[in-house]
């Protein structure tokens, strides 16, 4: 049986081999994950189609491939050719090790590749013994030093004393991430503008109503979900800004598709949350949590990460207080949430002790004018400092 590279979405042109979960003259089942495949946003997993032997195996690891091109075989209905004797003591680690690989998520996979464990070692607190990304942090915590054969896949260092260094291919997501960022930088008219926020109101709500919220949704209330009621309310206001740049048209939306920011091991992701418009705060929170689970084990799909047309970026979680976004293309706007840290304010004469957030707004100058930039982050202020506005639609 040949196997193929699976059919690529119609924007990825071509792929890399990332990873090799068998070897030659290795005995495979049904549906077990033999090759992953990356391309510029997904990770594809290729499964065995029938229990066999593997094969040849055509395209190594880091090959670049096209759609349906074969990069290996498979033996179906063979049986692996028995060990020798000497290796029976061997045995049983070796069968341990395959079946703990099958039940790992290609994250976890990825993770012990990449810092050369053996699987069968790591003890498993997952549902069946799976193994979790958790398992494999608390495992390299207290491990030995990694064995210098694992240390040579690395290009060799000049060394002296203790200074190293280490030179690795850049992933295939990371290097689209790059030329995402620059293209956005060269091709628009690129402006930041800035407001700050009160989150007080918010903050107090939560406090108020978290309890009943979680207990009626069974999910909590946070932060993400204000946010995007609020760019929604926004978007509807303000046209120019939920719109994109095709040549020399002007394409306008009339729906509201938010892309959300989310760090992934793999880096920086934009899946879209779809409808925003007609979705309330628990099922704004839920899809968020869902997207954010799908990134962290590598599950996005390409429909998961196509369309959008605004991205809320939110580096206040790791600490930013100030930034400056940069531009998703083809959209026209993104917006940076920061950290929410308490300052003194003036309010009606008097200082007061406030937790006060940044906005950040970029925007393409070719399609939206200061008046519009400036209206639509106010808005956005305004909507959060009065949370009852997103009620009462006003």
């Amino acid at each position: 049986m040949e196997i193929k590279v699976p059919v690529l979405p119609e924007s990825v042109a071509d792929a890399t081999i990332a990873t090799w979960h068998v070897k030659t003259g290795e005995a495979v089942s049904r549906d077990q994950v033999l090759v992953d495949i990356e391309t510029d946003k997904v990770v594809l997993e290729v499964v065995a189609q029938a229990d066999g032997v593997m094969g040849e195996i055509v395209h190594a690891e880091g090959a670049t491939v096209l759609a349906e091109q074969v990069i290996g075989h498979m033996n179906a209905g063979a049986a692996a050719p028995a060990a020798a004797p000497a290796a029976k003591a061997d045995a049983a680690p070796a069968a341990a090790a395959t079946e703990s690989d099958d039940v790992l998520t290609p994250s976890v996979r990825r993770l012990i590749a990449e810092k050369g464990l053996d699987a069968a070692k790591i003890q498993g607190s997952g549902k069946n013994g799976r193994v979790t990304k958790e398992d494999v942090e608390k495992f390299l915590a207290g491990a030995p030093a990694a064995p210098a054969k694992a240390a040579a896949v690395a290009a060799p260092a000049p060394v002296q004393g203790d200074r190293s260094q280490k030179r690795v291919p850049m992933t295939r997501l990371r290097k689209t991430i790059a030329n995402r960022l620059l293209e956005a930088k060269n091709s628009t008219a690129m402006l930041t503008t800035f407001n700050e926020v009160n989150m007080k109101p918010i903050m107090e709500l939560r406090k108020q109503y978290q309890d009943v919220f979680e207990k009626r949704h069974g999910i909590r209330l946070g932060f993400m979900s204000f946010y995007v009621k609020a760019v929604t309310e926004a978007l509807k206001r303000f046209p120019e800004v939920n719109a994109a740049i095709d040549g020399d048209d002007i394409v306008y939306h009339n729906y509201f598709d938010v892309s959300i920011a989310v760090s992934t091991p793999r880096g920086l992701v934009t899946p879209v949350l779809r409808d925003c418009d007609k979705m309330n705060l628990a099922e704004i929170e839920k899809a968020i949590k869902d997207l954010a689970l799908k990134g962290r084990d590598g599950k996005l799909s390409m429909d998961d990460l196509t369309g959008g047309n605004f991205t809320i970026t939110n580096g206040g979680v790791f600490g930013s207080l100030m930034s400056t976004p940069i531009i998703n293309p083809p959209q026209s706007a993104i917006l940076g949430m920061h950290k929410i840290q308490d300052r003194v304010m003036v309010v009606d004469g008097k200082m007061e002790i406030l937790p006060m957030m940044y906005l950040a707004l970029s925007y393409d100058h070719r399609i939206i004018d200061g008046k519009e930039s400036v209206g639509f982050l106010v808005t956005i202020k305004e909507l959060l400092e009065d949370p009852t506005r997103i009620l009462l639609d006003i």
